[in-house]
């Protein structure tokens, strides 16, 4: 089945997004509630993240995970700003073609992905 990469942008990175982000914020010493308040999605998904029950086939590189440090400092400074951040999470996740090697794992090579 052909999935498009804004298909597995929606299914697989973003969740692997929020997990990440739900791990930094509890690294920082936020409690679970808290967290899902950030994230926009109930206790119980963050509490799903933490336990790979959600979103655990996708592992961001280094690079990647760093970035979402930043964001994750950021959104707790200032909860306003968390749909700018995960946008700027997926340009970034975008730029650095780890999208189009997930992509290539999920569904058939497209006409954007054939450079990797």
């Amino acid at each position: 089945m052909y999935q498009t990469p804004q298909e597995i942008e929606v299914w697989y990175i973003m969740p692997a997004l929020r997990r990440e982000l739900a791990k930094c914020f509890l690294d920082s010493g936020l409690k679970q509630k808290k967290a899902a308040e950030l994230l926009r999605v109930t206790e119980p998904a963050v509490s799903q993240y933490l336990k790979s029950k959600r979103a655990q086939d996708i592992v961001f590189t280094n690079e990647i995970k760093a970035e979402i440090k930043k964001s994750a400092d950021r959104i707790s400074q200032n909860n306003e700003c968390v749909v700018k951040e995960i946008q700027n999470l997926c340009n970034f996740i975008k730029k650095t073609n780890f999208l189009c090697k997930i992509h290539k794992k999920y569904s058939e090579v497209c006409a954007l992905c054939k450079s990797i």
